[in-house]
């Protein structure tokens, strides 16, 4: 899948489910699970153990249900070897120009760190195909309209803070999706294995999404 594909299915789709696990079983029930729930961006981080040798069985499972991504993404090597393992986007809590150029030497999606009004401009113009807003908690949506203001042409994706109760304020603010970990992928149901909750929970997110870009 090329680059402007899959960029136009997680921003369709408006969530991102960010993820930390300990082994590739327990990824692909939670993967299947949020799919049920109509979340189909899932973004595996690298401060997970062993995250790349996940990727290769979740991809061969579930690569046409999903869009798989992996976060937490420090250098171009790491990039080169999560793409290589299946990753069709590549996050970063930082902007890395090199990982940028990484990603579209394989034509996979970008998505760098920043936050001041000059690292995001800096992260477009390095190339980004979305900017990442981290931590976006300690800024709230007031700060993705205020950036729409002097460059309403950046897609932007709030990460860190996102809740059920705030994601629509975010989406009504301008952002073109949003990262969730915690508020979606709730550690208490992922080891009590309450896979139904964790779909219906990933659909109440879906659904603030789509009644947010109906206003």
């Amino acid at each position: 899948m090329g680059r402007e594909k899959i960029l136009e299915k997680i921003i369709d789709c408006g969530v991102v489910a960010v993820i930390r696990v300990d082994n590739s079983e327990e990824l692909l029930n939670i993967a299947k699970s949020l799919k049920e729930g109509g979340v189909i961006g899932i973004e595996l981080t690298m401060t997970t153990p062993g995250a790349l040798n996940m990727l290769p069985e979740i991809s061969k499972n579930m690569g046409k249900d999903i869009v798989l991504g992996v976060g937490t993404v420090l250098d171009p090597e790491t990039a080169r070897l999560a793409i290589l393992a299946g990753a069709e986007f590549i996050v970063s809590p930082v902007l890395k120009p090199e990982i940028i150029k990484i990603c579209h030497r394989y034509d996979k999606v970008a998505i760098p760190g920043a936050y001041t009004p000059t690292e995001i401009l800096t992260a477009w113009e390095e190339g980004g195909d979305v900017i990442k807003i981290f931590p976006a908690s300690s800024l709230g949506p007031q700060f993705i309209k205020d950036i729409h203001g002097p460059m309403p042409h950046i897609r932007l994706s709030p990460t860190g803070g996102v809740s059920l109760e705030n994601v629509g304020e975010f989406i009504k603010a301008g952002a073109c999706f949003v990262g969730v970990g915690g508020n979606l992928v709730d550690k208490k149901l992922l080891s009590e294995k309450k896979w139904d909750l964790l779909s219906e929970r990933a659909q109440k997110f879906i659904e603030e999404v789509r009644k947010a870009r109906e206003k």
